[in-house]
């Protein structure tokens, strides 16, 4: 009996040395991180190319001066570019042309490029002025999840909407989150009834998160993708599952819509600044109480993605990090 214990608690003493070996770095880490949600100091200005004056940059704390914001991350994405600021560009004028009271503006985020994407970029802001398109210019890269999060943080609209740059996404289909968000803030909060008018409440000042989702093509995508991929993609999606709960089905669909309030909770807490952030903006939504919505968008592949087989150990990483960090309030919330 008395080898027994000394087996059972040199056994246990292995198993406590093995836990702290594992498990120590990644508290390290998350402590590490704790303050990444201030990361990258944030610029003082937008630079008018054609005047070459300076233009105060907004933050999302202030009242909101636009309708809508559309937030586009850009890497090295000086071929793809072109076609999605063209089909947004046109989709917004002829819907304002339309409509006097819908206002907005483009923001892109150029995420320390080293190709010509700052010189498409500032094209752009040349042909339709520095109110509609602007440019932030991060000097190296910090990844997808740290530039929308700037964008996020220095738009003017009442709704802001994150869309990537490859123009997987038809942008008009953003017309699908913006009717569903205002549908959830007329039910739950009487907004647009009677007794919404008597309050100062604007659709900016409720925090609502709409997700567009490829969940109802899967089938389609899982016939076509070769057996690894699927693999690797259904041990994601569970590992998602057990990090953030049910309730999302796509967490990494580059279409999301917020309104200012949402983003002012999400963006200034928000740590994870690579592929994860999006799975880290789900999570923040369950607990700080942002409803959520997942809608179907229109979606299709386009090349020259980013993602590849080496973004799962480090997606799976990120995901452990924020799970420890938030969990242990070692990364403490703003509310």
């Amino acid at each position: 009996m008395e080898l027994f214990w000394r087996v059972a608690s040199y056994l246990v003493g292995l198993a406590t040395v093995a836990a702290s070996l594992v498990f120590s770095p990644i508290f390290f880490e998350a402590y590490r991180r704790r303050n990444n949600n201030r990361h990258v100091d944030a610029p003082a200005t937008f630079e008018d190319p054609n005047s070459l004056k300076q233009v105060p940059c907004p933050h999302v704390s202030e009242p909101a001066q636009k309708y809508m914001s559309l937030i586009i991350p850009a890497f090295n994405e000086e071929n793809r570019l072109p076609g999605a600021l063209d089909e947004t560009m046109n989709y917004l004028q002829r819907r304002a042309a339309k409509d006097k009271s819908f206002t907005y503006e483009v923001v892109i985020v150029d995420d320390g490029s080293s190709d010509g994407t700052k010189r498409v970029a500032f094209n752009y802001v040349k042909k339709y002025t520095v109110d509609n398109v602007r440019i932030i210019l991060l000097g190296k890269n910090h990844g997808k999840g740290e530039a929308i999060r700037k964008g996020m943080l220095h738009s003017r609209g009442e709704l802001l909407l994150m869309l990537d740059a490859d123009g997987a996404t038809k942008v008009n289909d953003l017309e699908k989150l913006e009717n569903k968000i205002h549908a959830v803030a007329k039910e739950k909060y009487n907004l647009g009834n009677s007794s919404a008018s008597d309050s100062n409440f604007r659709i900016s000042d409720i925090p609502i998160a709409a997700f567009g989702s490829r969940a109802h093509l899967e089938e389609k995508a899982l016939a076509s993708r070769k057996w690894h991929r699927n693999v690797l993609m259904k041990g994601f999606h569970f590992v998602v599952l057990l990090t953030c709960g049910p309730g999302i089905r796509d967490t990494q669909c580059g279409f999301k819509m917020f309104t200012r309030a949402a983003a002012r909770k999400l963006f200034t807490n928000i740590r994870l600044k690579r592929w994860c952030f999006d799975v880290e903006i789900v999570f923040l939504c369950k607990w700080l109480g942002i409803p959520m919505i997942e809608i179907s968008v229109n979606w299709c592949e386009i090349p020259g993605s980013k993602v590849n087989l080496l973004s799962i150990p480090n997606m799976l990483w990120e995901l452990l990090l924020m799970s420890v960090g938030y969990r242990t309030r070692i990364w403490q919330l703003q509310k």
